[in-house]
């Protein structure tokens, strides 16, 4: 797992400025005008910092940018990090100016003086969310782990403020570790075992092993891990921090742990990207621990379906028909299709038991949505406009790409079955609407319910707004206000 800076949090010293080691980080206007901390390092740099904020450098950075001054004369630190940022920042850009820091930071402890601005937690939010660095394979240490001081004209207001973002961003960073981490080590039984270590910060997990699923009738989900040595599972997590009684919102992730296409192998080429298939696992896992850790006062239960699909005379094969918990029968056209039979035992399940006020399902589902938006937006699909509205608006709000896109009965005419109740796909035209039309069939009548396909967002190539190249943790920001916005009381037993 990767290794989390610490934050602290101190009162302006002006004294100490001469003798913090590592970085040393202040923010200076769009117009170079320095706080009182600037002004001291001024001084003791014989006026290089003010020379500085004064050239031709400075004035043509971006709003959000960092200009480095490096070994400072009259400082024991090892660099001066301005940020150019206005009093008026909004949240976005102070992010950006949180995470240009974190990307001059590497391993050096950092002293970040923030006088008073007014977007400090949002500065914070970005730094976090962008220090850090999936290392746990390399036999080098190059973990980005320098602790980070604040400092503040009141520490302990500012300490607060971040609580929320600090828990926000290490369940982003939890997210990000599982899906990056490889199928060797992050086993089905893995997997699990690090959901059940979540109980330290609250959650109540269970798991339910092989034999309790088929006793339940998730013979579509188990039909995917036939193939596979590693035992399929289901892990559920509550967090009841709401009003005792209330429905909780259902989160739900696909959790295929490898995905070889079993019988309908994929390409060699690429397939190592397919550790990254139980993304939609990682975001609830991760939302699931940033809500526990930020006492969030809301119920919420996760669910994952945690298996892997691989080929073997004991696999699936294409023109096999597998029976849902829900008790539909399903032609399994293409063994490639997994994620779909796995969701939908697991959404079923979860109604069943539950009775969710709202259900959203996440998945690495489709190749087809990464045709479709690239790997700028989430595909959104929904049955409930409202709802549908309220995530957008907190994705909006949280900087994670997310667009809607369709449902109807034209898809659900696709997946009609010769031998069966329904196929698991419906061709090449609208894959990922055709798949959403699939889990459609498993939402009960009146449950408002979200189906986001990240396929094209859990994980990319080159580094994201918030994260390096690998893993994004996409998704746990925007489901966190999503639920603080709408489900979260003013009183409620913790």
């Amino acid at each position: 797992m990767s290794k989390q800076a610490e934050y602290r949090f101190s009162e302006l010293d002006l004294d100490a400025f001469a003798t913090f080691t590592g970085r040393v980080a202040i923010v200076a206007g769009l117009d170079g005008g320095l706080g009182k901390d600037g002004r001291r390092i001024s001084r003791l740099t014989k006026g290089a910092l003010k020379r500085l904020v004064e050239s031709e450098r400075f004035e043509k950075a971006a709003e959000g940018d960092v200009i480095s001054m490096g070994y400072p004369a009259g400082m024991e630190a090892e660099a001066v990090d301005v940020v150019k940022l206005t009093r008026t920042a909004k949240p976005d850009m102070a992010r950006k100016a949180g995470v240009a820091l974190a990307k001059v930071k590497g391993k050096a402890a950092l002293t970040l003086s923030l006088g008073n601005m007014p977007r400090s937690s949002d500065i914070i939010l970005g730094l976090a969310l962008r220090m850090y660095e999936f290392t746990p394979h390399k036999t080098a240490d190059t973990t980005n782990e320098g602790a980070v001081l604040v400092i503040c004209p009141k520490p302990a207001e500012l300490e607060a403020a971040c609580a929320t973002p600090l828990a926000i961003a290490r369940g982003v960073h939890f997210s990000r570790d599982l899906v990056n981490e490889p199928a060797n080590v992050l086993t089905t039984t893995e997997f699990a075992n690090r959901l059940e270590a979540l109980s330290s910060v609250g959650l109540k997990v269970k798991v339910l092993e092989e034999d309790e699923l088929a006793k339940l009738g998730m013979h579509s989900l188990l039909s995917v891990g036939f193939g596979s040595a590693s035992p399929s599972k289901v892990v559920v997590m509550e967090w009841l921090g709401g009003e005792k009684g209330a429905a909780p919102v259902a989160l739900v992730g696909k959790g295929v742990v490898f995905d070889t296409g079993g019988i309908s192998l994929k390409p060699a080429a690429g397939m190592e990207d397919m550790t990254m298939d139980m993304g939609g696992a990682g975001t609830v896992a991760g939302t699931m621990q940033s809500l526990a850790e930020r006492k969030a006062k809301a119920n919420v239960i996760g669910i994952v379906g945690l298996v892997e699909n691989m080929p073997s005379e004991r696999a699936t094969r294409p023109g096999d028909v597998v029976k849902s918990m829900k008790g539909d029968t399903i032609e399994v056209i293409n063994t490639d299709a997994e994620g779909r039979l796995v969701l939908c035992d697991i959404m079923w399940y979860i109604q069943e038991t539950y009775k969710p006020a709202a259900m959203v399902d996440l998945a690495t589902l489709t190749g087809a949505v990464v045709i479709a938006l690239g790997h700028e937006n989430t595909g959104v699909f929904a049955n409930d406009d409202g709802f549908c509205n309220s995530f957008l608006k907190a994705a909006a709000a949280e900087g994670e790409g997310a667009w809607r896109l369709p449902l109807g009965k034209g898809y659900d005419e696709q997946l009609k079955s010769r031998i069966a109740d329904v196929k698991n796909v419906g061709g090449r035209p609208a894959g990922s609407c055709t798949a959403a039309a699939f889990l459609h069939r498993f939402v009960q009548e009146g449950t408002p319910w979200i189906h986001l396909d990240i396929a094209g967002t859990a994980s990319l190539k080159a580094e994201s707004p918030y994260a390096p190249v690998g893993a994004t943790g996409w998704g746990v920001m925007a489901l966190n206000r999503m639920i603080a916005d709408n489900y979260e009381t003013v009183e409620a037993e913790a």
